[in-house]
């Protein structure tokens, strides 16, 4: 090793450092803007039906990201990132917040919040299979220890058995695993902003055309909640996960997947300051319980 080398060596230690603690508080801002999803598609829900909601807030998604990638003329992306696009776009933008706001019409959000504590489990088994990542025993013994937690307190919740709603949310941990794991994938290669960016204009024709269908089906009665709601919504799609893909590029999928098992304890503060929600015994128990995996999985 020459002497410049060793003089250069500290500092890369340093710059990598930086970046690791940049992209976990990245991922800490993203994952407090995620925790208020749930009590604002409570609020979008008071006027539009589900579907409304869903495909309204693509649309306005998309036409936010689609000024941003136009006031930064940004160009396309090759052609080899479509298909990871696709994944997102289908995980992330249509299938997730389908899923998760049919599931709100029959289930608390607090409910909700501790069962989609089970993501960052799913979403690291997804990029462990996706990329070969290797992690620690002790690691996945946090992780599948917070996603027991979560199960139980479904089972304990629903009467022995999982309800519609949790079906509902089940299917939308594996649906948004991959559109994390895959966006995360992307983000090292491209700007996290022009992943959804693109992702989110993807979206647009057929946001667009599902929009108008929804709206004439379904019953509307805009209130001040249903917009706030939807707006919040809307600029959270594109803006969260920008952060979101940054700091997994950042800090790794899995890792910062973990961070968002913080996220369960902050929707349950939003469900009853904002909904006025009363929670179960078992709820704020069980956001705790898996809240502890989180320091057990970011020292490992």
């Amino acid at each position: 090793m020459t002497a410049q080398d060793s003089a250069t060596r500290p500092m890369s230690i340093a710059v990598n450092g930086n970046t690791a603690t940049g992209g976990t508080l990245l991922a800490l801002l993203a994952v407090g803007m995620f925790s208020l999803t749930f009590p604002a598609t409570v609020w979008a829900l008071d006027g539009l039906g589900p579907w409304s909601v869903v495909a309204c807030r693509a649309v306005l998604a998309a036409l936010l990201a689609g000024g941003f990638l136009l006031a930064g003329r940004v160009p396309p992306p090759d052609r080899r990132h479509w298909g990871g696009l696709v994944t997102v776009a289908a995980g992330c933008i249509v299938g997730f917040p389908l899923l998760t706001t049919l599931a709100l019409e029959s289930s608390t959000t607090s409910h909700a919040a501790v069962v989609v504590g089970l993501l960052p489990v799913t979403t690291a088994v997804y990029a462990t299979l996706r990329t070969g990542a290797r992690h620690s025993r002790a690691f996945w013994v946090a992780a599948v220890a917070g996603a027991a937690v979560v199960i139980a307190f479904a089972v304990y919740q629903s009467g022995g058995r999982p309800g519609t709603g949790d079906l509902y949310l089940f299917a939308a941990l594996l649906v948004c695993a991959a559109g994390y794991a895959e966006g995360g994938r992307l983000a090292r290669l491209m700007p996290g902003s022009h992943v959804i960016a693109w992702a989110l204009v993807l979206c647009l024709p057929a946001g667009v055309a599902g929009a108008a269908l929804a709206l004439s089906l379904e019953p509307v009665h805009l209130t001040g909640k249903t917009t706030a709601g939807l707006a919040w919504l809307a600029f959270s799609q594109f803006v969260s996960m920008w952060l979101w893909y940054r700091a997994m590029a950042a800090t790794g999928v899995a890792r910062a997947g973990q961070l968002q098992l913080a996220q369960p304890l902050l929707t349950l503060v939003w469900s009853v300051a904002l909904l006025g929600e009363r929670l179960s015994p078992a709820a704020p128990v069980a956001a705790v319980a898996v809240l502890v995996c989180i320091a057990v999985t970011q020292r490992t």
